[in-house]
């Protein structure tokens, strides 16, 4: 005969551990308890049966998987919370007794702790890690511009600010950014980092005040996890874009409120020739020979000459202007990574093979869309948001003193292009300035949307992004946009092409205008007619030619569903209901605008109103 199972030993049941026996087990305390599993990504379980898990009982309880705790068993920062706590005992005990000597001891020999392993264990692969960026970058970014809590140290803070510096200077050097939005949470971004899309948001530029109702210690254990994260991935980051890990950072600058432009990168192969060639100068029996010396002057002007022969064998590559010294230099930089400036250039063999880095480089190099631009910030425009777009995207940027230190341009700098402001009205003193064009913030980030350089001035229908003008509506670029769904912004690009169309036209009228008066003739008026003949059957041929695909799509859609079940009919015709109300939507709201542009809708609402 069988033994007899007993309840709550075998089956399901034993899948599953409450948290009470989890803390007996490790002979841990709460607090670290939540820790190590916020640090290991071990996380609550919802059983199907709680009441026979809890022996009949209904009352609340978290449960854990029984792997899942037995896995933690083995972690060796157990062992340093213990150590940890016996460290705060002795520290209490020799405070207590005011021996401050022991006390400076033990502090010297506190015990410390390394998430290194943590993080290998939790990311076997490198895109494992970037698919992990996004909430890390969010909170590193918000954190970043808060003060320090008792619960989360200066020391981290510290930390966090300075790899927040770093990832922007990486997306700015490689112009990864794609994507940005302005929202009342803060601005969102999206980059693309070795063909992974990265999405986090940054708080505004406001004076954070931490709120109490928020538990800053599980924060604080993210935030030490997500810190140990990102130094990983900007040093595989910064490795593979041939540069050197961590950027030297100018502490005056970045005491000024200089923000990105207080790091100073260094490439690799730079970093390592300082290296070999300041022992060799020291002594002097390894000096350089005279050959050898002219070799490596010559090495940079080598280096020059290649990237000026690439740049011409290219068909669409700008002439170079005071402007692109800083981006040529990045160039003969990239060539000097790439291989040795005494190969070959003539025999392809001799060229070095094209790597994933070198791929997304080039990638990152097309986005050139506000290259030969030069910018200037007025002191009360979002500096750090707006230099890191115009940077991402091949621009110079200069700011006023009031944002920070370290502006590399100044505000009578007749290089500048664009002048961002942000007031209703412009004063006096920008008056006598070089001439240059004053723009609002939001055509920052609508250029960078839509890909291309807006108008700043505005249509018939008044907006513009001048200054004082109504700003157009600032659409998320997230958001997928459907066949039927409503666009503010289309009869505002509609004008900007009109606008572009009539100034080419009236250029073109101008320039010819001479030849024009002396062909026309008497046969003037016979060619109207013709025209206005010929365009009166184009447009009959086209409605013919729209009718006639109308109709093939509904006979098409009719013989789909006489195949379709039933089931798939009704799904069918759900779907088919949503795109005429989503079109009768777009039709109210373009009327409605049309009717507030014409001045009819004031009207509208006294009739309502009488």
């Amino acid at each position: 005969m069988a033994p007899i199972k007993k309840k709550g030993k075998t089956g399901a049941v034993t899948n599953y551990i409450s948290r009470r026996q989890a803390l007996k087990k490790l002979q841990i305390s709460l607090k670290d308890f939540r820790r190590l599993c916020i640090l290991k990504g071990i996380y609550p379980r919802d059983p199907p049966n709680k009441k026979k898990l809890n022996k009949g009982s209904s009352a609340p309880n978290t449960w854990y998987f029984r792997r899942d705790v037995q896995y933690l068993l083995h972690e060796p920062l157990l062992q340093k919370f213990r150590d940890w706590k016996i460290f705060a005992r002795k520290m209490a005990k020799a405070m207590g007794k005011r021996n401050f000597s022991a006390a400076e001891a033990l502090d010297e020999n506190r015990p410390e702790f390394s998430l290194d392993h943590i993080i290998r264990e939790r990311y076997p692969t490198f895109n494992e890690a970037l698919r992990d960026l996004d909430d890390a970058l969010s909170m590193i970014f918000l954190f970043a511009s808060m003060r320090s809590t008792k619960a989360v140290k200066n020391d981290l803070l510290e930390s966090v600010y300075r790899k927040s510096i770093e990832f922007t200077q990486y997306v700015m050097q490689t112009r990864s950014l794609r994507k940005t939005f302005i929202s009342i949470k803060g601005i969102y971004y999206q980059a693309e980092i070795k063909g992974q899309d990265i999405t986090w948001v940054t708080p505004h530029q406001f004076s954070q005040q931490p709120p109490s109702d928020v538990d800053f210690k599980v924060m604080g254990t993210f935030l030490q996890l997500y810190d140990t994260l990102l130094g990983f991935i900007l040093y595989k980051l910064y490795a593979d874009a041939g540069l050197k890990y961590p950027p030297a950072l100018n502490e005056d600058l970045d005491k000024d409120g200089a923000g990105v432009a207080a790091l100073t990168l260094q490439s690799t192969q730079e970093s390592s020739t300082a290296t070999q060639v300041q022992p060799a100068s020291a002594a002097v029996s390894q000096k350089l020979t005279s050959a050898e010396k002219k070799r490596m002057q010559s090495l940079k002007s080598k280096i020059a000459s290649l990237s000026k022969q690439g740049d011409d064998s290219t068909p669409d590559a700008a002439a170079p202007t005071p402007v692109d010294q800083d981006g040529d230099e990045e160039m003969a930089d990239d060539f000097e990574a790439a291989g040795d400036a005494n190969q070959d250039t003539s025999d392809i063999n001799s060229r070095p093979l094209v790597t994933y880095s070198m791929l997304s480089q080039n990638a990152g190099a097309h986005q050139s869309l506000f290259t030969n631009l030069v910018f200037y910030l007025s002191r009360e425009v979002p500096r750090s948001a707006v230099e890191f777009l115009v940077r991402s995207f091949g621009g110079q940027v200069g700011w006023d003193i009031v944002a920070g230190a370290g502006s590399p341009i100044k505000e009578d700098d007749p290089r500048i292009t664009h002048h961002i402001v942000d007031r209703p009205s412009l004063p006096l003193s920008l008056a006598a300035l070089p001439k240059r064009t004053f723009v609002q913030p939001q055509w920052v980030f609508d250029c960078v949307n839509a890909g291309k350089l807006l108008l700043v001035s505005g249509t018939k229908h008044g907006e513009g992004y001048g200054p004082g003008q109504s700003l157009p509506p600032h659409l998320s670029p997230f958001e997928a946009k459907s066949e039927h769904s409503y666009d503010p912004t289309a009869a505002y690009n509609q004008d900007q092409e009109e606008d572009l169309a009539l100034a080419d036209s009236d250029a073109e009228d101008e320039d010819d205008a001479d030849d024009v008066e002396d062909e026309e003739g008497a046969g003037s008026d016979s060619d109207a007619e013709d025209e206005a003949e010929e365009a009166a059957l184009a447009e009959k041929a086209a409605k013919l030619r729209r009718k006639k695909q109308a109709q093939e799509e509904a006979d098409k859609l009719e013989m789909s569903q006489i195949l379709m079940s039933k089931r798939n009919k009704h799904l069918f015709q759900k779907l088919q209901n949503a795109k005429s109300d989503q079109k009768a939507e777009t039709d109210r709201l373009k009327r409605k605008k049309a009717d507030l542009q014409q001045g009819g809708g004031s009207k509208n609402k006294k009739q309502k109103r009488a």
